[in-house]
């Protein structure tokens, strides 16, 4: 599940220490939650919501139980440090992994700015009721002198190894909960006291569900925590066992713990005269827990410091932990420089990523004045990894389901995923309402990832995946330069391949690159394949003698892969080819491919014109038949089979077949179509340009069964070209069965040709595709 490198440069593995226990990472999770968030937003979160904030932290609680569901299983079955970044990586097609831990990596990191920043803030109110000076600095510049101050005592701690990480988290975070327990208490206490004060829960939600959307919305970073349990996975013992297990049980305590909270803040506050008790919270906003302690709590306002001073402090430490830890399985698995997959080798711990992720956490603290929108931006961000981990479950199952070893599966599978993602969309669309900077900054985030991840870690992947080159020569390949691509391997076929691409440079001039693919058992690693060398050389020199004697010019490359597909996709990619040229020895037996395994990746997964050959096709040929299925198509198709044609008598023929029930009129308008696209290249004699082909185009317009028409209509002629798409899965069901008909009953010749698509097109039908794939693996 892991990504590998071949076998012949695998370097050493970095692993991490494993010596958290149980206790150790449901406190680990229990402090990310048990946050800033509870101090800073209760107040904020009232005010949108009302007395309706229970409801809010309960349903929110409900959201996040179907998330951890899924965290369970995944951190169960692949207990890498990563997380959600390494289950998308495997379940979600191309940069959705890269995305998915961008998005991460910035979230906990911007998290951890927020804690930094309320440590120094709170602590500014402690200096102050203590009398303490602040060495002359402003209060906001003290609040952000002691963030760095804060982040690097936490940046020290995280280098120092798990085991301190845990123990200074254990101990911060039983203190934090004893003093929320006082609170909770106290509160419980002053409300039995006076049963009015439960008048103050009418009305129950003033501003509706749009305001508890809102208040959801506003405390997803609260419930995070869950995901920072299995970003600890290959640090825990016994990981498959104690995993599901610490996620459910910091969520047990976790959830009834905000829902107290929320009902004491409602229920034992007296306002100002004239205001709602929900609505003087919100006044106080990052201060409403700590003005409602000083109503109802013995020595109030000091120990909510100190609990605030806790609770920053612990779920610092954990965002500290999270981010470096994303960014080190990013380093590991090359989307990020190498630097930030090192292990320390005393320590054992990532050192190198924690530096960056700390140096992040400072310079967000210290650039940024007012960080609350940056913080909603977390929220929207987490949202969205949710979304992808919750798809990647799906896909993970499906395709690895019977290889994995889970320690817990999720129940009423795969509806709890689809239903945690509809919920997650409508809290992420809720907080644009609520902050639409928000929103801004995450498109900006996002952005700044995709530029990132094309220009820089995507090329990185493929260094990490392409298939070993064992010999190359007269390799010189201009990128910018038109090129096709031939791989060769059955001698029978290379003079009707050649006849092909010399065609085709004619008309465009540019590279010939001849490639033979040596191919391996997976079992077996790719230097092997270095013993089959002297194998291949004699097709591989047959080849390019007879490509220079038919005036070309050859640069000649030998591959080794367990999969002939990768290698041609591989130099596809590097020599930037634009066709394609492969032979087809005939219908596959396999149900979900429509030419062959390997042919029928490369039309799905290049955006190269792809050209497959079947059959004694003799070039240049007299009379080609060219079936249209879309008059729009004829100019491309018709381009395409004028280059193949004979200088002297040859004629292409476009046929195009439409239903019986087409009228006479609407037939001749589909004909004038077709004539309208090929004018450009029809010539007469008198018309041709000195050099210039003189081509001759028949359109056949008829109606009936398409594959009936083409079979019949290709007697006489010397080549049938079709075209063929890269199969969605309607075109698949629709287009695919008629090339299998037609190329099953045709005697002539025959050519399909797909056409490139452009890099947007392609990219999303790529995206599509990979599902399409897996549905196609889970029926076979």
């Amino acid at each position: 599940m892991s990504a590998t490198r071949p076998d012949d440069v695998r370097g050493p593995v970095t692993e991490l220490s494993r010596d958290l226990g149980l206790f150790d990472i449901t406190m680990v999770g229990v402090a990310a939650m048990i946050g800033a968030g509870i101090f800073v937003l209760t107040g904020i979160a009232a005010g949108t919501a009302g007395p309706a904030l229970i409801v809010a932290f309960a349903l929110n609680g409900i959201v996040t139980l179907l998330t951890a569901m899924v965290y369970a299983e995944l951190g169960s079955a692949i207990p890498e440090a990563g997380g959600g970044y390494l289950w998308v990586r495997q379940g979600l097609p191309g940069g959705n992994a890269f995305m998915a831990g961008w998005m991460s990596w910035f979230a906990h990191a911007v998290a951890g700015s927020l804690y930094a920043l309320g440590f120094g803030a709170y602590l500014g109110e402690v200096f102050a009721h203590l009398g303490i000076p602040t060495f002359g600095m402003e209060p906001h510049l003290f609040t952000k002198f002691v963030a760095v101050v804060i982040a690097l005592i936490f940046i020290y701690i995280n280098f120092k190894g798990a085991s301190e990480t845990g123990t200074a988290g254990n101990i911060i975070t039983v203190g934090k909960i004893a003093i929320i327990g006082i609170f909770i208490l106290s509160g419980l206490w002053a409300i039995l006291r006076e049963p009015t004060d439960l008048q103050k829960f009418v009305p129950f939600a003033p501003t509706g569900f749009g305001g508890i959307f809102g208040a959801m919305g506003l405390t997803v970073i609260a419930y995070e925590g869950y995901e920072v349990i299995v970003q600890t996975g290959e640090e825990v013992k016994d990981p498959r066992r104690n995993i599901p297990k610490a996620v459910f049980l910091a969520l047990l305590i976790v959830v009834p713990i905000y829902m107290l909270v929320a009902f004491v803040c409602i229920g034992a506050v007296t306002p100002d005269p004239g205001m709602t008790t929900w609505q003087w919270l919100g006044t106080h906003k990052e201060l409403g827990l700590l003005r409602a302690a000083e109503q109802f709590m013995p020595m109030g306002s000091v120990l909510l410091l100190i609990g605030a001073l806790f609770s920053t402090m612990s779920a610092l430490n954990a965002t500290t932990y999270s981010s470096t830890r994303v960014s080190f399985a990013m380093g590991r698995d090359r989307n990020l420089p190498d630097f930030f997959g090192a292990v320390h080798p005393r320590t054992r711990t990532p050192y190198l990523a924690l530096t960056v992720s700390g140096s992040l956490i400072i310079f967000m603290a210290v650039a940024i004045p007012h960080i609350e929108q940056v913080a909603a931006a977390a929220d929207i961000m987490f949202l969205l990894l949710f979304m992808q981990v919750n798809l990647a479950v799906i896909t993970i199952r499906r395709k690895y389901g019977d290889k994995l070893a889970y320690g817990y599966l999720v129940p009423f599978f795969p509806y709890v995923p689809v239903i945690a993602i509809a919920a997650q969309v409508v809290l992420a669309v809720a907080l644009f309402k609520v902050s639409p900077l928000a929103w801004y900054v995450t498109i900006g985030w996002l952005a700044a990832g995709a530029l990132i991840y094309w220009g820089y870690a995507s090329r990185r992947e493929l260094e990490e995946e392409v298939t070993p080159v064992l010999l190359e020569q007269r390799m010189r390949i201009d990128r910018e330069r038109f090129s096709v691509l031939v791989p060769v391997a059955n001698p029978r076929n290379v003079e009707t391949l050649l006849s092909v691409a010399k065609s085709i440079l004619e008309t465009e001039p540019g590279n010939l690159l001849l490639l033979h693919v040596i191919t391996v058992p997976h079992q077996l690693p790719m230097s092997v394949g270095r013993d089959f060398i002297e194998e291949a050389r004699p097709i591989v020199d047959h080849t390019a003698q007879r490509a220079e004697q038919m005036g070309m010019t050859p640069n000649l490359l030998i591959r080794v892969g367990h999969r002939p597909a990768d290698a041609i996709l591989d130099t596809v990619r590097e020599a930037n080819a634009n066709f394609v040229v492969m032979g087809w020895r005939g219908r596959s037996r396999d149900p979900h491919t429509l030419i062959g395994k390997n042919i029928d990746r490369i039309v799905k997964d290049t955006d190269a014109n792809v050209v497959v050959v079947r059959g004694d096709v003799r070039l240049p040929a007299r009379r080609i038949l060219v079936p249209i299925q879309h008059p729009a198509h004829g100019h491309m198709m018709a381009e395409f089979a004028a280059s193949l044609t004979t200088h002297e008598g040859g004629y292409i023929e476009l046929l195009h077949v439409v239903d019986n029930q087409l009228s006479t009129h609407q037939r001749a308008e589909r004909a004038t179509q077709l004539r309208q696209t090929i004018r450009e290249l029809d010539t007469t004699p008198d018309e041709a340009e000195p050099g210039r082909r003189q081509l001759r185009f028949r359109i056949r317009i008829v109606g009936g069964d398409a594959v009936e028409e083409i079979v019949k209509g290709s007697a006489g002629f010397d080549l049938v070209i079709m075209g063929a798409s890269r199969q969605s899965w309607l075109r698949r069901q629709v287009w695919g069965d008629k090339t299998f008909r037609v190329a099953g009953s045709l005697e002539t010749p025959l050519m399909l040709l797909n056409l490139r698509s452009g890099r947007l097109k392609f990219n999303v039908s790529q995206f599509f595709q990979f599902f399409w794939d897996i549905e196609e693996a889970e029926t076979d």
